[in-house]
């Protein structure tokens, strides 16, 4: 159910349901964070592990500094330069952060999105919101109300959009005075590194995830994915299905074993590829294909993080 009346939204949210929320990166699935049945229906809903934890949205700094115990001097530079922004710092929660969210962690990652219908949501509610992505557990990520509407209609979403980012936050954490990368995000390590110095990266998958995002099958297609520089060679090996390939700038060679080609970005730019991945995944996902070949991108900058999201989405 779409709407774009936020009375509706913010009355589910007091009385204990979850919503669907726009921001900045892909919509997501929220609740009260301080209403441990509210938290508990968003891990139900979407089959999610409660091993994996969420990422709570707040509406200032002085609202993320009264669910942890430390800031970190780099979490406040960090904060200062990316807030409201697809930052998620992971800071040591206190007391009133319960174990659910951060899946029995001792930290809670935290961010401000920079979305206004968001931000006009949680100024109007007195508690944070956690809010993972509005989607099955290992789904493509949702970045239109519509999208969040096929996977769950019965649960109210608030309609701001099509997402401008299009992937998800980046996720950074503090050991001592280093920033360490989490995952990666909307954000380039390149971006982060302009204003602490140089950062350590922790960003490969596994099974238990640390952050949100983390597992090594995330992102997927109902249908098989693969990744590659040279699509069109790899159909050789998939004769007598139906494939899409999905291209970085351009249609390299037409064929008749393919049959749909979609194009990320046509003007090249990364930040046009990231906003565009997922919503092509979603067209290509809704036509009934076998196989969904993708042409990797430029190892750099926002590049880094599309190759990541295709990575997890082609793991068997």
């Amino acid at each position: 159910m779409i709407t774009k009346d936020i009375s509706i939204i913010r009355d589910r949210l007091i009385q204990g349901e979850p919503i669907g929320l726009p921001t900045e990166t892909v919509y997501g699935l929220a609740a009260n964070v301080f209403n441990s049945t509210a938290v508990s229906h968003i891990f139900k809903t979407k089959n999610r592990p409660t091993t994996n934890p969420l990422i709570v949205h707040v509406a200032s700094i002085s609202q993320a500094r009264a669910l942890v115990k430390r800031f970190p001097e780099k979490a406040n530079q960090l904060a200062n330069a990316f807030w409201p922004g697809p930052l998620t710092l992971i800071l040591p929660k206190n007391e009133t952060v319960s174990p659910m969210v951060t899946a029995n962690q001792e930290n809670v990652a935290i961010r401000i999105p920079n979305h206004p219908t968001a931000l006009s949501l949680l100024n109007q509610l007195d508690f944070p919101l956690v809010a993972p992505s509005a989607n099955p557990f290992n789904r493509i990520s949702p970045t239109t109300a519509e999208h969040v509407d096929a996977y769950f209609p019965s649960i109210y979403t608030l309609d701001g959009g099509a997402c401008k980012s299009g992937v998800e936050s980046t996720i950074v954490g503090f050991e001592g005075d280093e920033v360490v990368l989490m995952r990666h995000g909307a954000i380039s390590i390149e971006a982060i590194e302009s204003r602490v110095g140089r950062i350590l990266n922790r960003t490969s998958g596994s099974e238990k995830a640390l952050v949100p995002g983390q597992h090594k099958k995330h992102y997927a297609p109902a249908c098989d994915l693969i990744v590659t520089y040279e699509p069109l060679f790899m159909l050789s090996a998939v004769k007598q299905k139906k494939v899409g390939i999905l291209w970085y700038q351009a249609v390299q060679i037409e064929s008749i074993h393919v049959d749909v080609n979609l194009v990320l970005a046509p003007s090249g730019d990364l930040a046009e590829a990231a906003k565009n991945l997922f919503a092509s995944l979603h067209t290509l996902d809704a036509m009934g294909l076998d196989l969904i070949i993708v042409e990797r991108l430029p190892a750099h900058g926002l590049g880094l993080t599309i190759n990541d999201r295709l990575d997890r989405a082609a793991t068997k």
